[in-house]
């Protein structure tokens, strides 16, 4: 006889669940959008995004896509229920962090933007990261997830 050792989930989970759900959405949407549009996706580019985007090796897309694609399916574990949400983000955030540390460290994006323009988005996506992966930990650890 097997017995559920799950106890009851509350409801802040199932928000954070969606939430990191629709943020995972919004993620495979916008490299949809960059893999279709290039530097265009998010509005006009300058000569300096196109010289930019052109340049990126090929493995910062795939980054890209492992990146937001896992984060997804980490949400999706979370809204499931499943222990592996947590191994999903792991990915997720070592791939976020493949891919801005690549920008930031290999390009003259800051230099020639400045980081104010540049850093905030991208710290809040790794936060996020973060938090994903602390989140699917903590509630594997409170038995709310097989």
């Amino acid at each position: 006889m097997e017995t559920d050792m799950r106890t009851e989930t509350p409801l802040f989970y199932w928000t954070v669940a969606v939430l990191l759900a629709l943020w995972g959405f919004v993620g495979c949407y916008a490299c949809t959008m960059q893999f279709l549009h290039g530097p265009e996706a998010m509005g006009p580019a300058t000569t300096y995004d196109r010289q930019l985007y052109a340049s990126l090796p090929l493995w910062y897309n795939y980054c890209y896509a492992v990146a937001v694609g896992a984060a997804m399916l980490g949400a999706i574990g979370l809204l499931l229920r499943q222990g592996w949400a947590g191994i999903a983000f792991l990915v997720s955030l070592i791939a976020a962090l493949a891919q801005f540390g690549y920008l930031f460290v290999a390009t003259d994006i800051i230099a020639t933007k400045g980081p104010g323009a540049v850093l905030p988005f991208p710290i809040f996506i790794i936060a996020v990261a973060f938090f994903s992966m602390w989140f699917a930990v903590f509630a594997y650890r409170h038995n709310w997830m097989d």
